[in-house]
């Protein structure tokens, strides 16, 4: 029977902090708010968790789940060739809506999907994510909501399409927007913007000037 609780209400968030972070460590899924949408996570060190998050959500290994963490200094132990332009991306976008796409280390043991060594890695602007990220770790997160059904913009949304297939799901009431992170991909000498999303071009190429947008 999933639980519920509203992060709103100060003993509810903390009580559903503890619980959601005992639930992931224990292999199982929780719904939690990002600054985007509501997003649905997993340990991303757990090949069984994010297995059992890609087929609640009915997706495929051919659409590896992106990486969300709790701090920038995270990524020195996840990712490998990190350039100077993406340091700078993290500097001037992090926590936000801001997904990087870099090499991740060799040497790590996790099983995101097909992602031919690389990791879609986010730092999100929301105080209920980082929190839980910071008591956990890296997490699996996609985005809460059944393959071709919209993001969920409330965890009632979520709740509806998820049910019981999620152990915990943190409320934090409607987000903040509903407009999906920009991707950007750093593997290369030059950042090539995968995906237009909250963030544009213009804004980009404010700290990255030679920003390429695929076509």
């Amino acid at each position: 029977m999933a639980r519920r609780y509203d992060c709103n209400e100060s003993t509810d968030r903390a009580t559903g902090l503890r619980e959601a972070a005992s639930a992931v460590r224990r292999g199982e899924l929780v719904v939690l708010p990002t600054d985007t949408v509501y997003g649905l996570g997993a340990d991303a060190f757990s090949g069984e968790a994010v297995a059992d998050l890609l087929t609640a959500k009915g997706r495929g290994r051919t659409m590896p789940t992106p990486v969300l963490i709790g701090s920038p200094n995270t990524l020195h132990g996840l990712v490998t060739d990190f350039s100077e332009h993406a340091w700078e991306l993290v500097d001037a976008f992090w926590p936000g809506a801001l997904t990087l796409v870099a090499r991740h280390q060799p040497s790590l043991m996790w099983d995101l999907g097909d992602t031919r060594g690389t990791v879609a890695i986010r730092m999100p602007l929301h105080p209920v994510a980082i929190e839980l990220l910071t008591e956990v770790g890296p997490m699996a997160v996609s985005s809460a909501n059944l393959t071709g059904h919209p993001a969920p913009e409330d965890c009632d949304a979520a709740q509806q399409m998820l049910g019981d297939a999620v152990s915990v799901y943190l409320d934090g009431g409607p987000t903040p927007g509903i407009v999906p992170s920009s991707i950007v991909d750093v593997t290369g000498k030059i950042p090539v913007l995968l995906r237009e999303g909250a963030l544009s071009p213009e804004e980009l190429r404010k700290v990255v000037p030679d920003l390429e947008v695929a076509s």
